[in-house]
């Protein structure tokens, strides 16, 4: 068992978006990995997928996720399940930061671009 002390997320080299890794191999894990994100107002994160099932959990503001050509808004209080391999995009369309939080079934989380080759991100998963 691990406390951690968590911080809000910095900035990233993705502009818009700031992300802290709650949770992962590091601490511990072996099948889980937990992210915090803040959007701001306008962003969004690259289009991609993960090689493992996401959850995201709307904590405060509002966004859209794009997916097999839908997109879908939502809100505070929102859960957004993804399986592993779906093509996805978040997007903030309010005009405050979009806060969430990705769980993930994976240490590390791979994450791929649309044409499948590896997102190489600048934090640890």
């Amino acid at each position: 068992m691990n406390v951690i002390e968590q911080s809000r997320p910095p900035a990233s080299v993705i502009p818009g978006v700031a992300h802290s890794t709650l949770a992962c191999g590091a601490n511990g894990l072996t099948e889980l990995s937990v992210w915090r994100q803040t959007l701001s107002a306008g962003a969004a994160t690259p289009p991609h997928r993960h090689d493992c099932d996401e959850v995201v959990l709307c904590l405060s503001g509002w966004g859209e996720i794009h997916t097999e050509g839908r997109v879908q808004r939502f809100g505070p209080d929102c859960t957004v399940a993804l399986p592993a391999h779906r093509d996805h995009q978040l997007f903030n369309v309010g005009p405050m930061p979009l806060e969430i939080i990705g769980i993930f079934a994976a240490t590390p989380v791979v994450t791929r671009e649309l044409d499948g080759t590896p997102l190489d991100l600048p934090w640890r998963s």
